[in-house]
């Protein structure tokens, strides 16, 4: 198979998974708003409010920020440090920008081993949320997944340059260049 076809193959794999994170994320984003305004309307209107809705926020917010990891990157939004972004000639820009997005997918592929671990555990344990009297661990396997997809999304930059969307803050026209 030719690098171009494999690099076509990657691409349409990673519009994909961009569109899957973006409705997963939008969905627990309109749960978690739904969640929170049922609960401030329920103390409004009754004096107490939903018992379960800070629970349910939280693990709503989870999907929001892990699928969101995936959302930012997918956009070149997500967040790096800029300070030493000048201490090189510009002609290793390339070099330094695969050698990022495969670090990047070093460390994602790390934490999502530490968090398999943790979930695992969770699992043995049959550890349960107090107020929602559910098993913990189908919400924390949010947590590897997400970095392992954020993990394969930078191997593929890495492997394929051109597939790296441009930084969300050059497209902006940011005035120190945004790389």
């Amino acid at each position: 198979m030719t690098s171009t076809k494999k690099s076509q193959q990657a691409e349409r794999l990673l519009n994909r998974l961009a569109r899957a994170e973006r409705a997963i994320t939008s969905t627990a984003f309109v749960v978690l708003v739904v969640v929170v305004f049922g609960d401030v309307a329920s103390r409004e209107l009754t004096g107490t409010g939903l018992h379960w809705a800070r629970q349910a926020g939280v693990y709503a917010n989870l999907f929001v920020v892990m699928f969101g990891l995936g959302v930012a990157s997918a956009g070149g939004a997500h967040l790096r440090p800029r300070f030493a972004d000048g201490w090189l000639p510009a002609r290793f820009g390339p070099v330094l920008d695969r050698l990022q997005d495969a670090g990047m997918a070093l460390f994602c592929v790390v934490f999502a081993g530490i968090a398999v671990a943790v979930v695992a555990e969770s699992f043995e344990l049959a550890e349960r949320s107090v107020v929602l009297r559910v098993v913990i661990w189908p919400f924390q396997a949010v947590i590897p997944i997400a970095f392992t997809l954020a993990g394969l999304r930078h191997l593929a930059y890495a492997m394929f340059p051109e597939l790296r969307p441009p930084l969300a803050s050059a497209v902006a026209g940011d005035e120190e260049g945004g790389t």
